[in-house]
């Protein structure tokens, strides 16, 4: 089952790059994992997915916890999920990048904590563009300050930015804040203070827009998954 929805998901990528004239190499896709078990992680690496989504730090521990042998086959967990300043130390030991960097402290935080580790942590700011109170991430207005406060940090590399635009039935509902994120993430590349141009923008519903304005990182859950209700 897990192999036709991927093939499924892959052309809806293929498509919707060939129509923006991009590769579709040029899009990775993150499988969203969360609520699944580890079984589940194990079939989708079986059937060629490498890169795993997961939201909450607690339960990605442990699920990694029983996934060594895949990880030691090249799994790899980015964090997609609003992340706690209290739980910064934990996620960057586990996670690749994480996608949901939503303040300078919780930058600063993440770094330390990368620091003690020994590595360098991949983040991605996110950005609301809304200004919905029920939604993560930095303003447009404090976009550009906030990364400029990230610029001292080693331990991190800012690799781009990241959207969860308002929820609608219309996938297209989204585009107009998919072409935003592009234009930020242009002009803070321009600027400097990004090391990287990653878009992280798009899911089950709205992939084939995202990619189509730009998304280097989709996170697909449900059309990979199935739905999460009986897991939950």
């Amino acid at each position: 089952m897990i192999e036709d929805r991927l093939a499924a998901v892959r052309e809806q990528i293929a498509q919707a790059a060939a129509r923006a004239g991009r590769q579709p190499e040029d899009v990775t896709l993150v499988a969203v994992s969360k609520t699944f078990p580890a079984e589940a992680v194990r079939e989708a690496f079986a059937a060629g997915l490498r890169v795993f989504g997961e939201n909450k730090v607690q339960e990605a521990e442990g699920k990694m916890a029983s996934l060594g042998a895949i990880l030691a086959q090249g799994a790899r967990f980015h964090l997609v999920g609003h992340l706690q300043g209290n739980k910064a130390k934990k996620a960057a030991a586990l996670f690749e990048c994480v996608h949901s960097v939503d303040s300078a402290d919780l930058a600063r935080r993440l770094a330390s904590a990368a620091a003690e580790h020994g590595k360098v942590l991949g983040v991605l700011v996110q950005v609301d563009l809304a200004g919905e109170a029920t939604k993560h991430g930095v303003g447009e207005g404090e976009l550009f300050s906030t990364l400029e406060s990230m610029r001292g940090l080693a331990s991190l590399r800012a690799e781009g930015l990241m959207i969860l635009p308002p929820l609608a039935e219309d996938p297209a509902a989204g585009r107009s804040y998919f072409k935003r994120l592009r234009e930020l993430r242009d002009e803070a590349f321009a600027r400097g203070l990004l090391q990287g141009k990653d878009l992280s923008m798009g899911m089950s519903h709205d992939l084939e827009v995202a990619v189509e304005e730009g998304a280097t990182l989709v996170r697909v859950g449900t059309a990979l998954f199935g739905g999460r209700a009986a897991r939950q």
